[in-house]
């Protein structure tokens, strides 16, 4: 396991080390992750990267080379050095499961901590959590576009850097995807992964026929042939049929052909036309190509006969939506007689106006078991759901809505209390599922494509006044 102590911005060293020479250090502070707007243009985000972050926390520690490295720096007391080589995180933290859906503004993950540990976590989260989040909900939009198609992650050549590759692997399985090319993650998260042969193979042997009838040979019952080397229709097709009926007649089963350029709607449905005429009515026509939701949709509406989707470059670096702009914000202070303090940043744009207090999220379900609505609240307050409930726009609060019928789920739960981890580990094909039944939970309209409906995201009256109040009295400390 890495050790990631390091992975912070300077800034936040520069902070500690005036923390701890004006001797607020121990102070305990709470900090909240949110993000202002949902990633890839989505009506919503599919949090992950907790299991990272968790493994982060475990691990982090300052060793004797990082203390070394940041004398050099010439930047720190001799004092504070000192101090640092016992850091350990001994704080609370409450986060929303991995793979849980969320929304602007709503905290993922709150930490509770001394204001030194909670100030040097801050980056590593963000760069972790971001990052898988963003992967995880584009390979969600991808999977919605292909409906119940299988979609296969092939962007480990595109990725920025290993990294990225393979965690990115990791969130789009979250998110949806069916099996990844990169070996690695397989190996590292037990998830499947596929591939078969390259267009260098093809090239290799003297003609496409040689080749594909070598990698026959060797995968008699995974034969997927790569048809578009030369020509797909006058030649790379021909050639698949001649190489699958000699596997039907030695009693195997061919698995497919995979377009990898020209135009795909046109070339599939002659592909799948002369395929059936021979008898290969349930065989896999795999496109890949520089493929995302877009473009899966729209060669869906225009008829063609893929069946299953290699996304590769616009899903493992989320090409139309590089970044999600998670945040992590100061919130509240305890005092001397542990009474929380809370703190708001105030802006000209009201979007950058944060929610002050010690938080938590709860989510409302309507009978049918269809997420309504979310209520950021005070963490000690508490919902009689046996009571009607209405809730209010944070802005607008004339709009309001009343519930009769409905359950509630509070969706913060411990990562570390008193810095003891109370996480436990889920394999990636568990999570995803989760991810699958969360999706279910949601409108249609929230999960379209384009201009998705906004989920109502409101505050209790008990937050809203607060926050009101704040902003009216231009309290910020």
């Amino acid at each position: 396991m890495r050790n990631l102590t390091l992975l912070t911005d300077l800034y936040q060293l520069t902070m500690l080390n005036g923390y701890f020479e004006k001797n607020i250090h121990e102070d305990v502070v709470v900090f909240d992750m949110f993000f202002r707007k949902n990633a890839c243009n989505s009506g919503y985000t599919i949090v992950c990267g907790i299991e990272q972050f968790v493994e982060y926390i475990n691990n982090i520690h300052f060793s004797e080379e990082d203390l070394k490295y940041l004398k050099s720096l010439n930047l720190f007391s001799d004092n504070f050095l000192t101090f640092l080589k016992d850091f350990k995180f001994t704080g609370d933290i409450y986060a929303v499961e991995e793979g849980t859906i969320m929304f602007p503004n709503e905290p993922i993950l709150t930490v509770k901590a001394p204001l030194y540990q909670a100030q040097l976590i801050e980056t590593a989260l963000l760069t972790i959590v971001n990052f898988q989040s963003l992967i995880a909900t584009k390979a969600s939009r991808v999977c919605f576009a292909a409906q119940d198609d299988p979609v296969f992650e092939f962007g480990l050549r595109r990725a920025q850097g290993p990294d990225a590759g393979t965690y990115g692997a990791r969130a789009a399985m979250i998110g949806g995807c069916n099996a990844t090319a990169n070996v690695l993650a397989g190996k590292l998260f037990d998830i499947p992964v596929v591939g078969t042969q390259a267009h260098s193979w093809i090239q290799k042997f003297d003609t496409e026929l040689d080749a594909f009838k070598a990698y026959a040979d060797i995968y008699p019952d995974k034969c997927l042939l790569l048809v578009d080397t030369y020509n797909v229709l006058n030649s790379g097709l021909p050639n698949a049929i001649k190489v699958f009926k000699d596997l039907r007649e030695k009693g195997h089963k061919p698995m497919g052909i995979r377009l990898d350029s020209g135009d795909l709607q046109y070339l599939s449905k002659k592909c799948s036309k002369e395929l059936n005429k021979e008898g290969f009515t349930d065989i896999s026509i795999t496109a890949s190509n520089d493929l995302d939701e877009y473009a899966i949709t729209a060669l869906k509406a225009e008829g063609a006969t893929i069946n299953s989707w290699g996304v590769g470059t616009k899903l493992i670096t989320s090409s139309d939506s590089p970044s999600l702009g998670g945040v992590y914000k100061l919130a509240a202070s305890f005092n001397d007689n542990d009474e929380i303090e809370p703190k708001i940043k105030l802006s000209e744009d009201p979007e950058k106006i944060n929610n002050p207090g010690y938080k938590k999220v709860v989510r409302i379900y309507n009978e049918y078991g269809k997420s309504e609505a979310d209520l950021i609240m005070l963490h000690d307050e508490s919902i009689d759901d046996s009571k009607p409930l209405t809730i209010f726009h944070p802005l607008y609060t004339w709009k309001s809505k009343t519930f009769e019928k409905y359950t509630i789920k509070e969706l913060h739960k411990p990562l570390f209390i008193n810095g003891v981890c109370k996480h436990k580990s889920k394999p990636v094909m568990q999570i995803r599922e989760y991810v699958k039944n969360e999706l279910d939970t949601l409108w249609d309209e929230y999960r379209r494509l384009s201009n998705p409906q906004t989920y109502k995201v409101d505050l209790s009256h008990e937050l809203w006044s607060l926050k009101t109040t704040m902003i009216d009295s231009k309290k910020f400390l």
